[in-house]
């Protein structure tokens, strides 16, 4: 007989013994908890994860799915005390066709790193951030402007209006899902249950600010208490296989150089022969998501040409895709490639280091 599922408990991310108290002083220091929250070094990965086990198992609610519904509401507008209460690194994101960006927090350049809970008015505000081990998970969370309110109207690209991206702090358990959003604001984000560790949710979706849409890369940090077991990150590869199709990647320049876009190829062959029936996926003949080893800072790809993302992705793509990579820091950087062919959506992993 299965175990009765532990009940949801709303509360701030923290350990037994730390619980956030009600009231509106909890309410500020979870706030401050949230400005500050930042991933730890790969030097404290193991240590983080062992002291996982010190924090009581949380909980979780039940499995839904389904499309993002149409809503309506008012666009958010920037505010100065917003911008005041943003963390120093919460830069801009232009996560256009063909860019290629290094996702940032906010509205611009695309030189940020996805690592800021709010940037330009904008914030990240989850109902919880601790869950049990080994349970579908429920993450829920709003997006909020001015004043605090619930924003209720956002621009549908990439075939969805919000993207939610999921790292464990050894970068494994990668997850890529599109959540729904009620008409109060609240988004829901069906999870595969996650096994214990340090995780870190981004929210990548667009918004209007001061009567503009613009494009914004939040994350929060996640704790699934328990005996989590760190996965070493294996070492740079070019070549890796995912269900039966061989993945090559190369830098026509050499390696990437940090902060500045440089190509980088992937080729999909298949018994040794090339792939050319790639599938649209969310727009798109592949999806490059990419963290960094000591930060879980954040970058999302997707392959240049007008055949090769939006509505002309219409079928038979490849063999070779070909992206701009903006990758914000110099290091070890883990990336999954998801494509779809055959019918089937495929995730590819790699390591990649950028100069």
């Amino acid at each position: 007989m299965l175990a009765a599922r532990p009940r949801l408990r709303s509360r701030a991310f923290s350990c037994p013994g730390s619980h956030a108290r009600s009231g509106a002083g909890s309410r500020s220091r979870l706030r401050a908890r949230s400005r500050s929250a930042r991933p730890l070094a790969a030097a404290t990965v193991v240590a983080a994860l062992a002291a996982v086990t010190a924090c009581g198992a949380d909980t979780t609610g039940a499995v839904d799915s389904g499309r993002v519904p149409r809503t309506s509401g008012s666009a958010v507008a920037s505010h100065p005390a917003d911008h005041a209460r943003e963390p120093e690194h919460a830069m801009p994101d232009t996560h256009g066709e063909g860019t290629g960006v290094g996702e940032g927090s906010g509205v611009g350049d695309g030189s940020g790193d996805g690592l800021a809970v709010a940037a330009g008015g904008v914030r990240l505000v989850p109902e919880t951030t601790q869950f049990a081990a080994n349970w579908p998970v429920e993450l829920r969370f709003q997006i909020r402007g001015v004043g605090g309110q619930a924003i209720t109207r956002f621009v549908q690209e990439q075939d969805a209006a919000m993207h939610l991206y999921l790292i464990r702090s050894d970068l494994v358990g990668f997850q890529h899902v599109h959540p729904t959003m009620a008409a109060d604001g609240t988004w829901t984000a069906t999870l595969a249950a996650p096994a214990s560790g340090l995780y870190r949710a981004y929210a990548a979706f667009t918004t209007a600010v001061d009567g503009r849409a613009n494009r914004f890369v939040l994350s929060v940090a996640l704790v699934v208490p328990g005996a989590a077991v760190p996965t070493p990150v294996p070492a740079p590869a070019t070549t890796t296989v995912v269900d039966g199709y061989t993945l090559s990647l190369a830098a026509p320049q050499g390696p990437p150089r940090a902060g500045t876009t440089s190509p980088l190829t992937v080729t999909v062959s298949r018994d040794g022969q090339p792939v050319t029936d790639l599938q649209p996926y969310l727009a798109s003949y592949a999806h490059l998501s990419a963290f960094h080893q000591n930060d879980l800072a954040f970058a999302h790809l997707h392959p240049l040409g007008p055949a090769a993302i939006g509505r002309s992705a219409t079928g038979r793509g490849g063999p070779t895709l070909t992206f701009d990579a903006l990758l914000p820091r110099p290091g070890a950087w883990r990336i999954y490639l998801q494509f779809r062919a055959a019918g089937q959506l495929h995730t590819a992993a790699l390591t990649l280091t950028a100069r």
